[in-house]
């Protein structure tokens, strides 16, 4: 190794370091793949923890037990979140056949205007009769992994929901936990990162629910003037896709477009469109930087490269997780970097502050 120039080593031990840590981020990224029926309800729960802990603080503020006060918030989550999926349930099943319907009108208007002969709607629905005639079984046995699948979420979730519970009860204890396991030495770094991640989840989680609602509100309201039909619905699609950064925004709007497109023309359409993009265009420039630029810094194409490798890993589960948890790696090596940059620069001090006066001496 003294054969090398100096960059040389410099770059090898750089590589050497990439290599280690790449490895060490495939082989968890693996284990949590193949861990998914644990991991992924913990993660859900941590989420679900960051957004609930102000509540369950200002219950336990008023003297009441932590026990009670966790079931008490798990029992409110539980009101709150049947209640919305009972509306958004209940606006789509009103307006879905009329969002269907325009979403057909305008696939069928693109069809007819760029279509080539064979390529309508009608020969599209037969070549789908005979693909299904032909693998009837295959699709029998996808309706049965489809219930598994189902039954597999439905039990993740309420293990999610157990473990919301025990995380707000002993979430005093969490400190304790954490300090206990740490190395020896490094007790209080360990602890003030581990704030400094569950501080940018928890930034995440309330400053894209406020943000969702908030876009949700402003969209639903401006297709509701327009007269557009299922405003109501396309409203919640936009709510629950506000929880996939860009993708998610990006998707709902296009579909409120077609919809207006479809049932009330070019015009209206455009004038959709322009909601859309405003809405866009203040979430952006006014509701990002005052709701969550403290607690969350990234890059719109730090974003983008976490949806597609959490999509890659886990699909629509892995788009709605790659956000917040990349938002935590963010906040530890901020939270490092505060820590050891202050300390490098205070060690490198004294050091450089001789160097000009024996210099000047010299002189």
């Amino acid at each position: 190794m003294q054969l090398l120039p100096g960059p040389v080593r410099r770059f090898a031990a750089w590589c050497a370091v990439v290599l280690l840590a790449s490895g060490v981020v495939y082989v968890a990224i693996r284990l949590c793949v193949e861990f998914r029926t644990a991991v992924t309800p913990a993660l859900l729960a941590l989420l679900g923890t960051a957004l609930l802990r102000p509540l369950h603080v200002r219950l336990v503020k008023a003297h009441v037990q932590r026990s009670l006060a966790a079931g008490l918030t798990c029992v409110a989550v539980l009101a709150v979140v049947g209640g919305a999926v009972y509306i958004v349930v209940s606006a789509l099943v009103e307006t879905g056949d009329q969002i269907v319907a325009s979403l057909r009108d305008a696939a069928r208007g693109v069809a007819d205007h760029f279509g080539a002969a064979g390529t309508s709607l009608d020969d599209v629905a037969s070549n789908a009769r005979e693909l299904l005639g032909k693998f009837g079984g295959t699709a029998a046995s996808g309706v049965v992994t489809g219930i598994s699948v189902v039954g597999e979420m439905l039990a993740m979730a309420v293990l999610a929901l157990l473990l919301v519970f025990f995380f707000l009860r002993d979430s005093d204890r969490a400190v304790t936990t954490v300090r206990a396991l740490a190395p020896s030495g490094a007790a209080d770094t360990v602890e003030a990162v581990a704030r400094r991640a569950f501080g940018a989840v928890e930034g995440f989680m309330r400053g894209t629910t406020l943000i969702a609602l908030i876009d949700a509100l402003c969209i639903t309201v401006g297709l509701l003037v327009l007269r557009v039909p299922g405003a109501v619905g396309l409203g919640a699609l936009v709510f629950v896709g506000a929880y996939i950064p860009y993708l998610g925004a990006f998707i709902s709007g296009a579909v409120a477009v077609l919809v207006a497109l479809a049932d009330r023309g070019f015009v209206i359409a455009l004038w959709a469109l322009g909601v859309v993009l405003a809405v866009q265009v203040l979430e952006g420039h006014v509701l990002q930087p005052m709701i969550q630029s403290r607690t969350v810094q990234m890059h719109p194409a730090v974003v983008l490269l976490a949806l597609t490798a959490g999509a890659s890993v886990a699909g629509i589960l892995g788009m709605l997780l790659a956000v917040p948890l990349t938002a935590a790696a963010f906040g530890v090596v901020h939270e490092l970097q505060g820590r050891y940059g202050a300390s490098s620069s205070r060690a490198s001090g004294p050091a450089a502050g001789p160097a000009p006066s024996s210099g000047a001496g010299d002189s």
